[in-house]
């Protein structure tokens, strides 16, 4: 008769309390660094844009003054010194060139994002995602010899189409995520319901979209605001806008830093603001789209 000699596992010493806490220590101190660290790479240059906003130039180039100056609001006088041009006029070119492209940009895009979504367009996603990674930059001459020709150049209808360039692929491209994770058996039940595909879409479809739609709005929103390239070329003296104005304080022979940060900051705070208030719409539609119901 054979005995069987059971082998027990090797266990496995627990940490004791004293190395868990030291871990703990160890791992908080390193996610509270990295976050400081990030902060201050992202905060760093809006500092000390709003502080130069406040100074002289002598002020700026002087290190001993880098906190602790007289605040001065010189440079924003400068900014909306109508000699130097209207700088309320920028304003609204700016956000009429913003609301248009992306107003115009949401009416074509949300419902061909929907068809390709649901009727699995696979090939038209694909043009999608080329449109997005073509650079805009290698348009412009194209679109300035076109617009040239059509005698367009320096009105809004140029500046308009070019960013709706840019944002009808990104707003396709946020909403097609968006759609796929959205269950068509509620598209289904309200047909059965008596609705039409139609109607489905929009009494159904859209109201659960609305942080999708947000989002895409958002983003396009901010991308127009933003843009320089296409309207330095494309835009005119009266279709100026903001990032355009700010690039006259760049001359030659020397370049008027504090009343640059000044334009800088008055174009930087609207953006800034409406990030601040929908931020939580765009997190939420952004993570919405990423996920497949």
């Amino acid at each position: 008769m054979t005995s069987l000699t059971a082998t027990r596992p090797a266990v496995t010493p627990r940490p004791t309390p004293a190395r868990r806490r030291r871990r703990f220590r160890w791992g908080t101190a390193g996610r509270f660094i990295g976050l400081a660290v990030i902060v201050l790479a992202f905060l760093g240059p809006i500092v000390w844009m709003v502080l130069a906003s406040f100074k002289l130039n002598v002020q700026i180039y002087d290190s001993s003054q880098a906190f602790i100056f007289t605040p001065t609001l010189e440079n924003y006088g400068t900014v909306f010194d109508p000699l130097r041009g209207n700088y309320l006029v920028y304003i609204w070119n700016s956000f009429f060139v913003a609301f248009m492209a992306t107003g115009l940009s949401m009416v074509l895009a949300v419902p061909a994002a929907y068809a390709m979504s649901r009727f699995m367009m696979g090939r038209s996603a694909m043009v999608v995602l080329l449109a997005r990674i073509i650079p805009g930059v290698s348009l412009l001459v194209p679109w300035y010899f076109i617009f040239a020709q059509l005698k367009m150049t320096g009105g809004y209808l140029p500046l308009i189409l070019s960013h709706m360039f840019v944002s009808l692929p990104l707003i396709l491209y946020i909403m097609m995520s968006f759609f796929d994770q959205m269950p068509e058996e509620l598209e289904e039940s309200a047909q059965v319901d008596g609705l039409t595909a139609i109607g489905a879409f929009f009494r159904i479809t859209m109201p659960l979209s609305v942080p999708g739609i947000a989002t895409a709005t958002i983003l396009s929103f901010i991308f127009s605001w933003n843009n320089f390239m296409f309207a330095l070329v494309l835009a005119g003296q009266s279709t100026k806008t903001l990032p355009v104005a700010i690039f006259d304080f760049i001359g030659y022979a020397s370049i008027d830093w504090g009343a640059l940060m000044a334009a800088s900051v008055v174009v930087t705070t609207p953006i800034m603001l409406i990030a601040l208030f929908t931020q939580r719409y765009i997190v939420s539609g952004l993570t919405a789209g990423a996920t497949k119901g």
